[in-house]
């Protein structure tokens, strides 16, 4: 898979992955055919928000005035780096 992402193409978790809320685990968890994956509360947010309208670069920003942060530009694309290698994001 390609690492890089252009920060104009859109974000949207694959068809493959449903993002929701546990209560069990009290955390919001990545389900798939084979499993599930327990998010914590970063990646969680930024998934909630690969939804196919938003590119990199305006989730960034989003993230940055939702959590009044800044700087968090890195961080935010090496997860999305590491999800897409997952295959968690188209």
């Amino acid at each position: 898979m390609n690492d890089k992402l252009p920060a104009t193409s859109p974000l949207k978790i694959r068809p493959l992955f449903r993002l929701q809320w546990e209560p069990a685990q009290n955390a919001h968890v990545l389900l798939y055919p084979e499993g599930m994956v327990k998010l914590n509360q970063s990646a969680a947010e930024i998934l909630k928000r690969c939804d196919g309208t938003r590119d990199l670069e305006t989730l960034i920003v989003e993230l940055e005035t939702a959590f009044n942060a800044t700087g968090i530009g890195d961080e935010v694309r090496a997860f999305v780096v590491d999800a897409r290698s997952r295959g968690w994001l188209e």
